[in-house]
């Protein structure tokens, strides 16, 4: 009767396994074993590659909003502040990373080596502030937009 049972649960487990296994795995974020893609990324909600057109203007408009309102406190584009100077973050990050650090500044700056250099040189969390995804990418159309305007001559 022990045996019976033994054998009897042994093979619900082995039905159980082999039933919930075999699924995508999900891409690692302990920050030993960051992808490819997350290094050079970002870990966050932007976990291939974007397709970018030209710069959509009006998004772009509304990302100077956002920007004002959530990131202008930190950050202007031409000096360093509490956070760098983002007029050229693009040449410095992918559009990706960009994107994912607005998302996802908690998980960065525990996991990513790069943000975590960051922090290191500026001494100051980015904290999250609310941006939804696609606040995110009129944020990303933004700062693509200042990226093709010259600075000002100081």
């Amino acid at each position: 009767m022990k045996m019976t049972l033994r054998l009897l649960f042994a093979g619900i487990l082995s039905a159980f396994l082999i039933g919930c296994g075999g699924g995508e795995k999900k891409a690692p974020v302990d920050p030993n074993k960051l992808t490819e893609f997350q290094l050079a990324n970002g870990i966050g909600p932007v976990m291939k590659p974007l397709e970018l057109g030209p710069i959509d203007k009006a998004k772009a408009e509304a990302g100077a909003k956002i920007f004002e309102q959530k990131c202008f406190s930190c950050h202007r584009m031409d000096q360093k502040l509490v956070g760098p100077p983002l007029h050229e973050v693009l040449s410095r990050r992918s559009p990706e990373f960009v994107v994912n650090m607005i998302m996802n500044p908690e998980i960065m700056i525990e996991k990513h080596p790069e943000v975590q250099k960051m922090l290191a040189q500026y001494m100051q969390k980015m904290t999250y502030q609310d941006v939804k995804l696609e606040e995110a990418f009129q944020i990303l159309e933004y700062l693509r937009l200042e990226k093709e305007t010259p600075t000002p001559t100081k």
